[in-house]
């Protein structure tokens, strides 16, 4: 009866509203509309979209008459489904539609009824813009690149599909074809019914008993989306084998062993990793956007991992190593313009003085060892044994320097340029035993390729001889480095992104290794 009487009072307000609208023309709200843009209630962004979609609607008023009654009700639904999707319903005008929905809004006069047909409007706009580029833009230190993605027209869509009646396609048409996305997706649906269950408790597993009859462990491995259920019993074989599927996700060794890592991360709360997922799923939606006209190398730092992504699809990839917490990598978005072949290693200044001078002190011969060469400051090779190295230090080291070319080069054979002001670039190295490790976090701040040639071939895709003779030739001592442009730059984005996939789609999560995140104070 309570919900026949919502249903009434709902309807009636809607009459009335339709009333109201009935008496505005196309010009009365396009003269409203262009009133509203200075009174500061609306970004120039955002009003700029409303200004569009009423404009390709001709200025009717389309949410508050029965005849909407359909396409409203499809985006309150919508909007149900918005934890799902890792957005927040509390973003798309909540106060508004709150009220609609509990019947007590009211509208008494021409503006009160114009205002809400706006928010509403306002309200679609922003959740459906989410949807097809993300609510969160991924945080980057430098933008090398001005243009910023703009794959859909959302203003002209939302017309489009109300006009055809089909708004409940909208969702699907504008959401992404990346995997990651659906992976996520379907994930963060599972926590968040989890979360919102009433007998939900986070849950601390203390004992490192991998066996069924540790029943918070069984629990907590449920509550992962491992376990189907927690009433039948499990032989300690199927445990294991479970625990393996949560190291496997979470980056660990994989021995179905509870070691302290283990424990560790399976300790990590639900809560927090489902802000790890929606935090990482829009930025996916802002890549998905990005990558949706171009090639673009991804590198995500806590992964320590490299994916080419080509028109929304994975073209290439191949683990990394980043920097150290201490020297650590930084997020950009550049251009790789330039390959260069057989490298030189200009020592940054802080690494020639903190490390590479005392051991100069101790022996000028490190230089010869190291295949090194010191550098003035006009540039010019001098003898390292005619330097008083005792005399310099952090403060005082008038000299460059320079790794020549061959096989214990540290960049290895081939080096990817592209603008960056913190002097970090793409390399191959010579030390390949270093990939095998789970935990890559071992450079000063470049990012060493595990298989270079084949993002070169990418890179140079109309001069893959370039690459070819290099890989035929092999290391070579001593020979001059060979610059070759990009006959068309690939853009590179280096970002920091708690969450992704495995070739095979299995979802993953990244261990925090610059402590960026704080997920326990988030809300």
């Amino acid at each position: 009866m309570y919900k026949l009487l919502k249903i009434l009072l709902f309807n009636s307000l809607l009459l009335v509203a339709g009333n109201l609208h009935a008496q505005f023309t196309a010009d009365t709200l396009h003269s409203i509309l262009r009133n509203k843009k200075y009174d500061g209630t609306y970004d120039d962004k955002s009003f700029s979209a409303i200004l569009s979609f009423y404009s390709a609607v001709n200025y009717k008023t389309i949410w508050f008459d029965l005849k909407s009654a359909n396409n409203r009700n499809i985006f309150f639904d919508e909007l149900k489904l918005a934890a799902y999707m890792g957005l927040r319903e509390k973003d798309y005008q909540y106060a508004l539609i709150a009220s609609l929905k509990n019947g007590s809004a009211k509208f008494l006069t021409l503006a009160d009824s114009l205002e809400a047909e706006i928010q509403m409007t306002a309200a679609a706009l922003h959740f459906y813009s989410d949807i097809a580029y993300g609510n969160t833009m991924p945080d980057i230190a430098y933008k090398g690149l001005i243009d910023m993605p703009l794959c859909n027209d959302v203003p002209a869509l939302l017309a489009r599909f109300i006009y055809s009646k089909n708004l409940i396609a909208l969702s699907s048409y504008l959401s992404s074809p990346l995997l990651e996305i659906t992976v996520m997706q379907s994930k963060i649906k599972w926590f968040t019914n989890q979360l919102s269950n009433s007998s939900f408790d986070e849950l601390i597993i203390n004992s490192d008993k991998a066996s069924a009859s540790n029943k918070v462990l069984v629990s907590k491995l449920y509550q992962l989306g491992f376990v189907n259920d927690t009433i039948n019993s499990l032989p300690d074989s199927v445990i294991s084998q479970y625990i393996k599927q949560a190291q496997l996700q979470f980056g660990l060794l994989v021995d179905g062993k509870l070691s302290n890592a283990t424990l560790h991360q399976l300790n990590i709360t639900l809560l927090e990793r489902l802000h790890a997922l929606n935090l990482s799923i829009n930025y996916y939606r802002w890549l998905s956007c990005f990558s949706q006209s171009r090639s673009v190398i991804v590198v995500n730092i806590p992964a320590a991992y490299l994916k080419v992504y080509n028109q929304q699809k994975v073209q290439l990839e191949m683990k990394i190593i980043v920097g150290k917490k201490s020297t650590p990598t930084p997020t950009l978005l550049s251009t790789v313009n330039e390959v260069v072949l057989y490298p030189y290693w200009h020592v940054p200044y802080s690494i020639a003085t903190k490390e590479i001078l005392p051991k100069l002190k101790r022996s000028a011969s490190f230089i010869d060892a190291g295949n090194y060469q010191v550098l003035n400051k006009a540039g010019n090779i001098i003898n390292p044994y005619s330097v008083k190295w005792r005399a310099l230090s952090t403060k005082y080291f008038p000299y460059t320097i320079r790794q020549s070319t061959g096989c214990d080069n540290a960049l290895g054979l081939l080096k990817l340029n592209f603008n960056s002001p913190a002097g970090v670039y793409l390399h191959d190295t010579p030390n390949k035993k270093l990939f095998s490790l789970n935990k890559r976090f071992l450079s000063h701040g470049c990012m060493r390729m595990q298989n270079p040639t084949a993002l070169g071939h990418l890179v140079l895709k109309n001069n893959s001889i370039a690459i070819d003779t290099l890989t035929q030739k092999g290391c070579l001592l001593n020979q001059a480095p060979i610059f070759v442009r990009a006959t068309d730059p690939m853009t590179v984005l280096v970002w920091y992104n708690p969450a992704g996939i495995d070739a095979y789609g299995n979802l993953l999560f990244f261990e925090d290794v610059y402590g960026k995140f704080n997920w326990s104070k988030k809300n």
